[in-house]
C-alpha cells in the first residue's frame, strides 16, 4: 500500500497554487495601495502615526492570514491523499457502471482523487462511484 508522494503531491498542489496566487493578487494589491499612500500623503499633514501603526498591524494580519491558507491547503491536500490510500487494493466500480477493477494506485487531481485501476485505467472517485473489498 505504498503512494509515490512525489508523483500525486504537485498535482493536487495545482488547485491550491491557484487560490494561493489569487490571493498573493491581493495581497500584493494592499501591499501597492499601502506605500502609494505613504508615498502621495500630504507634507504639511504627515500620516498619524496611530494610523500608521493601525495600517502595519492590518499589514501583518493580511501577511498571516495568506500563510495560514497555504497551510490549510497543504493539510487538506495530505488528508485527501491518506485517506485515498485506503483505497488501494479494493475494488472499485465506476459511476456508470462500465469500469471495474482492483485499484493499484491512486493520485490527488485538481479534480478530485483518481484511481488507477490495475489494467491502467483511471476512474475518478465521487459520487456514484462503488467502493468494496477485492474477491
Amino acid at each position: 500500500m505504498n503512494v509515490d508522494m512525489t508523483t500525486t503531491i504537485p498535482t493536487g498542489a495545482n488547485q491550491g497554487t491557484q487560490q494561493t496566487s489569487k490571493t498573493a493578487v491581493d495581497y500584493q494589491s494592499f501591499l501597492k495601495l499601502l506605500i502609494a499612500e505613504m508615498k502621495n500623503q500630504d507634507p504639511t499633514k504627515p500620516m498619524d502615526s496611530t494610523q500608521y501603526v493601525a495600517q502595519l498591524a492590518t499589514f501583518s494580519q493580511v501577511e498571516q492570514s495568506v500563510q495560514t491558507n497555504t497551510k490549510l491547503d497543504q493539510i487538506m491536500q495530505s488528508s485527501a491523499l491518506s485517506q485515498a490510500d485506503a483505497l488501494i487494493g479494493r475494488s472499485i466500480t465506476s459511476a456508470d457502471g462500465k469500469t471495474t477493477g482492483v485499484v493499484a494506485s491512486v493520485r490527488l487531481a485538481s479534480n478530485g482523487v483518481i484511481a488507477v485501476l490495475q489494467n491502467g485505467t483511471e476512474v475518478p472517485v465521487g459520487a456514484g462511484v462503488s467502493i468494496k473489498p477485492a474477491s
